[in-house]
């Protein structure tokens, strides 16, 4: 006697909201300038990343080609080249990075549109409950971090987990390492304290840019940043996963409360 249900829009206005929340369509189909009053059949997608083109292009250029530059992130770059790609992406050109651009410009890039967001990566919101597990120690504050996780939006979300993995990778390869046949691989000495010192006040921030007492942060402020910014780093594999006992709750009370989403859930599968 279940419902069939095909597509989005066959479901009440209230669990179609649920499901954009869930990511269950590409981003450009959850458009709020659709025409109100005109139902569009939605395609049922893979759950998509909903992260913006510029921050994957930058991490998977610096992936490929910056690995190992000394300094990356702390060495100056072409403020006229940084503001040219930036003009590009503003006007949603397909900006293609290749080995061509200076990696130094393409890490400006990135940290500027980081600092820049209207709203700061992890939301404003949270910046006391984030900054709070700084005092907390070993799994007590790994478990307070993945909770407040969770609690952010799912773009927030799935650019700061696309981010973390990047500077994961850049952490990585820190140090001096040697190839198969013996020679020196230089490192690039950006360790995880040294990328949370540097992206730390970009996703962590309490006021916009450009506001009053913006960027005029105490000491502890700035070390709390800074711990907490490392943490995720060093954890962010198993931070963003969603235990097998946390999703048979969720579908639980799914199941109470709205048993058309379980319905469409398990047609996916």
């Amino acid at each position: 006697g279940a419902m069939s249900v095909d597509s989005i829009t066959d479901l009440s206005d209230n669990t179609s909201k649920l499901l954009e929340a869930l990511q269950l369509s590409h981003p450009h189909e959850l458009d709020p300038r659709r025409i109100p009053g005109k139902k569009k059949t939605l395609s049922l997608n893979p759950i998509t990343w909903q992260v913006p083109r510029i921050v994957d292009r930058c991490c998977t250029h610096i992936e490929t080609h910056g690995l190992q530059t000394v300094g990356i992130f702390r060495v100056g770059s072409s403020k006229k080249r940084v503001q040219q790609l930036r003009e590009e992406f503003d006007q949603g050109l397909d900006v293609f990075l290749d080995e061509h651009q200076s990696v130094h410009d393409v890490a400006a890039l990135l940290k500027e549109f980081l600092r820049d967001m209207p709203d700061s990566l992890i939301p404003r919101e949270l910046y006391g409950a984030f900054l709070s597990t700084a005092t907390m120690e070993g799994l007590a504050q790994l478990d307070a971090l993945q909770l407040l996780l969770f609690l952010l939006p799912p773009c927030h979300s799935d650019t700061l987990h696309r981010l973390l993995r990047f500077l994961g990778e850049v952490a990585r390869h820190a140090e001096h390492s040697w190839d198969p046949d013996g020679r020196e691989i230089p490192g690039n000495k950006m360790t995880v304290s040294n990328l949370a010192t540097v992206f730390g006040p970009n996703i962590l921030q309490k006021e916009k840019p450009g506001e009053k007492d913006a960027g005029g942060l105490n000491f502890e402020d700035s070390a709390a940043i800074i711990l907490v910014l490392q943490r995720l780093i060093e954890h962010h594999q198993t931070l963003f996963m969603v235990s097998p006992e946390m999703q048979c709750d969720v579908l639980r009370r799914l199941f109470q409360t709205d048993p058309d989403v379980i319905d469409y859930l398990l047609r996916r599968k």
